[in-house]
């Protein structure tokens, strides 16, 4: 891999724009003061071509969705990317052309998370580093230490450690790849799938019962797909419960059961993820878990 790109760092007045690259956007009033917020902190915020498309539950065709993507990509004065929303399709955005070219020849900032996994896990493919965190819609749920971690991280300041729970382990250093469980899982062994060698992943998911989060884990180590990763740091898997009081077991029973095996640290109970605080994580940047401790601590911005 070429050696990774941190984007120009941000800086008030810059033009920012907003896409919808998965799911159809629904939360209007969530949207407004997600834009509000961008606006507060001194950016011009521009709505993308089709940001309000429909197409079932996409955000509009595919063409429509690739047109807006490279339209914000492309265009210079445009500093960052603000995705609306996650729910699903980015998958299929990416399906067709050479997304890799296009992205390393105009490095710019993506800011998203959930479905939004496979923009930035292409980005990272090629060495682009992106931000997983607060979509648009969900921006005005974060608090403020959170919101100020955002934006101070995308005018270029350091990143304070995140304190979680440990599993053991040790220490270890490597290449943060945030990502959703499920959209990540299906990303295996695709042309979107980025280097897993020497990385640091971290996972969050929501709404899937312990059984589907237990079939995807289950799925990555018959790849073998855990080998080379170097730790794990989970964030929140909201609203996964026991489908009945006949499934004994939790979701935390079922990470116990398909990580705490793999020889390597992990850390659990990070704070990011849906319904609740999603701390940014830049992707990409040189971090350290602490299995022991249950800190993950951001070392570099490149």
């Amino acid at each position: 891999m070429n050696p990774w790109k941190i984007p120009p760092f941000l800086q008030p007045g810059d033009i920012v724009q907003v896409i919808a690259p998965s799911g159809a956007l629904k939360e209007f009033v969530a949207l407004e003061q997600g834009l509000e917020i961008w606006r507060s902190q001194g950016y011009q915020v521009e709505l993308g071509s089709h940001w309000n498309a429909h197409y079932g539950y996409l955000g509009g065709t595919d063409q429509q969705r690739r047109e807006a993507l490279l339209q914000a990509w492309k265009n210079p004065e445009v500093k960052a990317i603000i995705c609306t929303r996650g729910g699903y399709g980015s998958a299929r955005l990416l399906e067709n052309g050479d997304w890799g070219a296009i992205f390393a020849e105009f490095p710019k900032w993506v800011i998203g998370f959930s479905d939004i996994t496979g923009l930035l896990w292409n980005l990272a493919k090629v060495g682009i580093s992106s931000i997983h965190g607060p979509v648009l819609t969900t921006l005005a749920t974060e608090p403020d230490w959170s919101l100020q971690r955002l934006f101070n991280y995308l005018q270029g300041h350091p990143l304070e450690s995140l304190q979680g729970q440990g599993w053991g382990g040790g220490k270890v250093k490597g290449r943060l790849l945030p990502a959703n469980l499920t959209v990540a899982t299906h990303l295996l062994g695709t042309p979107l799938q980025p280097s897993l060698e020497g990385v640091i992943l971290a996972l969050e998911d929501v709404a899937e019962a312990p059984y589907r989060i237990d079939r995807q884990l289950t799925q990555w180590r018959l790849m073998g797909a855990f080998q080379g990763v170097k730790g794990i740091a989970l964030g929140r898997f909201s609203r996964c419960d026991r489908p009945s009081e006949s499934s004994r077991w939790t979701v935390e029973d079922v990470l116990r059961d398909r990580l705490g095996d793999l020889g390597i640290p992990v850390v659990s109970e990070l704070p990011f993820g849906h319904d609740g605080v999603n701390a940014c994580l830049p992707v990409g940047i040189e971090v350290e878990l602490d299995g022991n401790q249950g800190c993950l601590e951001f070392i570099t911005e490149c």
